[in-house]
């Protein structure tokens, strides 16, 4: 039975296995992700604005991200991300577009935001590959797209 496995809480497992990035700087870096997409950079109060926080706030995250080596700031607000920081970006905004396939599909509905973003920080790389073919796959069985 489950006899010979540890069990931990979600606290515990954060503990033994801590990721990389915070949920919160997952969230960060996926924005300036989105909006450096869309316009080549990323400006501190556009990204509190659409992360729905201060500006000091998002100022605080920045420096985080800077400090791990994911983003630059340049004088007047200005965000782009650095080489590490586009390719774990990219990676990010690609699991939470497959996520948001999956909830849509599973529940039948396109407005799936807050669940996605509610599981996206615990899944690992491999379960997001895993999880690829198997959208594709529900998808082509079962027809419903966003």
């Amino acid at each position: 039975m489950d006899s010979d496995i540890d069990f931990y809480t979600l606290s515990g497992y954060a503990l033994k296995n801590p990721p990389a990035l915070s949920a919160s700087m997952e969230d960060y870096l996926e924005m300036i992700a989105r909006l450096c997409a869309a316009e080549g950079f990323a400006r501190v109060g556009a990204l509190a604005e659409r992360l729905n926080v201060k500006p000091s706030s998002a100022s605080k995250m920045v420096g985080r991200l800077r400090g791990a080596g994911l983003v630059a700031f340049e004088r007047y607000g200005v965000v782009t991300l650095t080489p590490k920081g586009e390719e774990e970006g990219r990676y990010l905004l690609q699991r939470h577009q497959l996520l948001a396939r999956f909830f849509c599909l599973l529940n039948r509905s396109p407005h799936q935001l807050e669940q996605v973003e509610r599981v996206e920080h615990f899944l690992s790389r491999e379960t997001v590959a895993n999880l690829k073919p198997l959208v594709e796959r529900m998808e082509g069985e079962w027809g419903y797209t966003e």
